[in-house]
């Protein structure tokens, strides 16, 4: 009898540790990618795009996963924009832009899944910022490939996706609270119906503006700069800076005059933090909760100036705080996040809560068996829940932008980047540039500081 009881409890003991070698896996196998990009923003800070893709490229199975795919296509096609690589950058965008489209459909039936363990287990889909200025940027790639028409495309396509982003987490909320109701949970976080923080895209419009015009269709550019001003006054959490005064004179160039603009993008877009807090339940339990928070990176850029080779400095004007959009975007997709992580974290707790009490009816080392198995979940339950702090490194934080008339003809100048206490921290030399009539001419600069 004694040898059964001993055969028994070496089974139960060798199932326990295998249990635990499965659940430390899991867990390791959940996490984020690690990988150290500090070699790719050394390049960036230096301003060797070129280098950064390559460093991308070459590090590229250490800083993502799988499931990461969306993420690479985003980061490595910044890069080569920046590089001016238009056409590789325009197919990664589209990759990245497909792929989220394909994730989102997917995650409308089997989302549910990552309830049995944390966010990170799912295919990263991608945020609403992201999907946003994929268009803006393969905009930029077309105009500079001499497509205009492809480049007015995305803009529409970015428009598309403006109207139905909210409704998109509306049906994300409506399938968790189905889920909770399916799990047996009856008090359930309502959907708050959060308003859209960020309705319209000033950048794109813009963007739109400069192509209509540039193309000869005046009323389409006139509707663009009007929607370029409503998003200003409808979106007044992310545009709580006024309008560019350049805006004013876009449409109305002298006969005989060129207009030459100028987009100039500063710093770096947000990264994610994980914020833990822990929830007190009936019994002495709790369960832990770790949710993504959107972090903005510091950035020395304060003001940018254009200066002619005759002397002439124009000022740059804040347009657009990318920063701010990614920020206002999360908020949307936050509420889905936190009823998912309380579902998923209740579940998990539930398991450890039966065990306990299954052990305080026994006695004995039946007891102290439950009692362990019971602490096991409860750890596990903590050590699963990451939160999912994956995103997008290389999108800039913001868009500042300026446009004058000059005579048709041919210059040099400079775009010109200050820190906050005045200081040069970076200058970028245009030559031989060509500013025609009737014409888009547009100049790009970028200082990712």
């Amino acid at each position: 009898m004694k040898s059964g009881y001993t055969f028994q409890k070496k089974g139960f003991l060798s199932l326990m540790n295998r249990a635990f070698l499965l659940c430390w896996s899991i867990i390791a196998l959940s996490c984020s990618s690690s990988g150290n990009f500090t070699a790719i923003d050394n390049e960036l800070e230096r301003n060797r795009f070129t280098e950064s893709t390559v460093l991308l490229e070459r590090s590229r199975n250490s800083l993502y996963q799988p499931r990461d795919a969306i993420l690479y296509y985003l980061d490595k096609g910044m890069l080569n924009y920046y590089a001016r690589n238009y056409l590789e950058s325009s197919q990664l965008l589209h990759d990245a832009e497909r792929a989220i489209e394909d994730a989102y459909t997917r995650s409308i039936t089997q989302g549910i899944g990552t309830l049995l363990l944390n966010d990170n287990a799912r295919e990263y889909g991608g945020e609403d910022y992201e999907d946003i200025y994929i268009n803006v940027f393969n905009a930029l790639n077309f105009y500079h490939r001499g497509e205009s028409e492809g480049a007015m495309v995305e803009i529409r396509r970015l428009s598309n996706k403006l109207q139905h982003l909210s409704a998109r987490h509306d049906v994300v909320m409506s399938n968790l609270q189905s889920h909770a109701l399916e799990e047996g949970f009856s008090d359930i976080p309502p959907n708050p119906h959060v308003p859209v923080q960020f309705s319209d895209s000033a950048l794109a419009r813009y963007l739109g503006m400069l192509f209509y015009r540039g193309s000869g269709l005046s009323d389409d550019a006139r509707i663009s700069r009007n929607w370029l001003l409503a998003a200003f006054a409808n979106n007044p959490s992310v545009y709580r800076h006024t309008v560019p005064s350049s805006i004013s004179g876009e449409l109305e160039i002298p006969a005989g005059m060129a207009r030459l603009n100028v987009i100039a993008f500063g710093g770096l877009s947000p990264l994610k933090t994980e914020n833990v807090t822990r929830i007190p339940l009936p019994g002495g339990h709790w369960i832990r909760i770790a949710l993504p928070e959107m972090v903005s990176r510091p950035s020395t850029v304060h003001r940018v100036t254009l200066v002619l080779d005759s002397g002439q400095v124009y000022d740059l004007e804040l347009l657009e705080d990318i920063d701010a959009v990614a920020k206002a975007t999360f908020s949307l997709r936050q509420q889905s996040i936190y009823l998912r992580t309380i579902l998923r974290s209740m579940i998990k707790s539930a398991g450890s809560v039966a065990l306990r009490a299954a052990a305080e009816e026994e006695s004995g080392e039946t007891s102290l068996a439950l009692g362990i198995l019971s602490l096991s979940a409860q750890v596990f339950a903590e050590a699963s829940e990451r939160a999912d702090i994956r995103v997008s490194r290389f999108f800039p934080a913001r868009a500042y932008v300026t446009g004058i008339n000059l005579p048709p003809g041919s210059y040099n100048f400079e775009v010109k980047y200050y820190s906050r206490n005045g200081r040069e921290i970076a200058s970028f030399p245009y030559r031989d540039v060509i500013v025609s009539e009737n014409a888009m001419n547009l100049a790009e600069s970028f200082c990712l500081r």
